[in-house]
């Protein structure tokens, strides 16, 4: 029997849920999923330029299994880019160590930790947030995780 999947922290959820090629509708192409711990991997690796132990470290997983996440994503990534399919970005064992939020009337995207929102906006003073964390599905149950790590 396969040990249960730890937990995979990642530090905040993206912006965007998925991507295409330009000119191509999104139900036309083959959908190619990217998880969440996969992303945050690729963040870290390439982006960040973290080597793998302490890349490992922020995620709370081994080095193996980083390592592992950082190739899978990679791949993805290069199918995504030759072979023109639409990349979302879903699922995985994760919880979420901030939030973000979007502002509904103007785009803007702020940090949030999950106890507190913006009641504001600062670019336009509007009041009405959308939630990215809880548009992954998460928010609560981070917050709660996050919680009780900390006891």
């Amino acid at each position: 029997m396969a040990r249960p999947k730890k937990m995979r922290s990642v530090r905040r959820p993206p912006i965007h849920a998925g991507f295409k090629p330009t000119g191509v509708r999104a139900r036309c192409l083959e959908p190619l999923v990217l998880a969440l711990d996969e992303l945050e991997a690729i963040r870290l690796a390439d982006y960040r330029g973290l080597d793998h132990a302490e890349g490992a470290v922020e995620m709370g997983i081994s080095r193996s299994t980083f390592s592992r996440l950082v190739d899978r994503a990679r791949g993805k990534v290069a199918e995504f880019l030759i072979e023109g399919k639409y990349l979302q970005i879903e699922g995985g064992e994760i919880h979420f160590q901030e939030n973000r939020v979007r502002c509904r009337e103007c785009g803007y995207v702020l940090t949030a930790g999950f106890e507190s929102q913006p009641r504001l906006c600062p670019a336009c003073g509007a009041e009405d947030w959308i939630d990215l964390a809880g548009g992954f599905g998460h928010g609560r149950c981070c917050r709660r995780h996050h919680r009780n790590r900390r006891r």
